[in-house]
């Protein structure tokens, strides 16, 4: 879910596995396990020091001009490669500092609460105040709101998401985050309104279904209007009904805020221009700022 799908490798997003484990006492939450240099695997290389992997990376770079020169082409897959050995190296030297979430004042991480989600967001918050452009947040693993068997598992999901969300808004206000970032959260689809048919062979009675046709976003954020709604489903909460969105919409909007016209974005790929609101897309005015 975080490959660059047909754009170029340059682009692909790096996985941070959450492992470490949280306790919690009166005064802070302690992580007697944890460690920056295992959140992402092979960062640290023990046969070489830092001097010398830079040595290594000029190296390629000077290679690839010389490949460059004599074809007097690039090669995209080339590029990419040293791109990513160069966000490798930047990785390695600043990526302990950011996920060191110990360093944090006590109130802060108080203010955020214990768990993967807390802990996730807190850690976004950090690597967007060193310049990182996006991170995604997942919330825990095995997918616990794809709600097939019970649909009451949300309460709880709810519950854990409600305080870090709230901590992430607040948090980026403090540290004059705010105005230049948009948070954008929901998922790929709602659930259905009602009972889904053989949910109790998966194990409980009161499970729904996937339902792409009438599902909540929320945006927040400098350039978000604050404590709009927009759009509206049918009576039964199946589809909506009163301006609907279209995820190419969503999508759209995403780009303009971050200064991007959706209608020019384009990348060549398999002998056609695509674009990442494919051939339609609207931006919804009615929310910005």
């Amino acid at each position: 879910m975080w490959s660059s799908a047909f754009l170029p490798a340059m682009t692909q997003g790096s996985y941070i596995s959450d492992k470490p484990g949280h306790r919690q006492t009166a005064e802070r939450l302690v992580e007697p396990d944890f460690d920056p240099k295992q959140m992402i695997r092979f960062i640290y290389n023990e046969k070489f020091a830092a001097p010398e992997q830079r040595r290594e990376l000029d190296l390629a770079e000077k290679l690839a001009q010389l490949q460059t020169a004599r074809e007097k082409a690039k090669d995209p897959q080339l590029e990419a490669t040293i791109q990513s050995m160069e966000t490798a190296y930047r990785m390695q030297t600043e990526a302990p500092e950011v996920f060191d979430i110990r360093k944090e004042l006590a109130a802060n991480q108080k203010l955020y609460g214990p768990g993967s989600t807390a802990r996730g967001c807190l850690l976004a918050v950090r690597l967007v105040e060193k310049g990182v452009r996006i991170v995604q947040v997942y919330y825990a693993k095995g997918d616990p709101w794809d709600a097939h068997s019970d649909i009451n598992q949300h309460r709880k999901n709810a519950k854990d998401s409600d305080q870090p969300f709230a901590a992430l808004l607040k948090d980026l206000k403090s540290r004059g985050l705010w105005k230049d970032t948009l948070v954008v959260c929901g998922s790929e689809f709602g659930r259905t309104p009602v009972v889904e048919t053989g949910s109790a062979a998966m194990g409980g009675a009161n499970g729904r279904d996937h339902n792409p046709f009438g599902f909540t976003m929320w945006l927040a954020g400098g350039a978000v209007k604050g404590g709009t709604i927009y759009g509206a489903t049918d009576d039964f909460g199946f589809k909506a009904v009163d301006r609907p969105v279209h995820v190419h919409d969503l999508h759209a909007t995403i780009l303009h805020i971050m200064g991007i016209d959706h209608t020019r974005l384009t990348y060549r790929y398999s002998g056609r221009d695509f674009r990442l609101t494919d051939v339609s897309g609207n931006v919804v005015q009615e929310i910005l700022a």
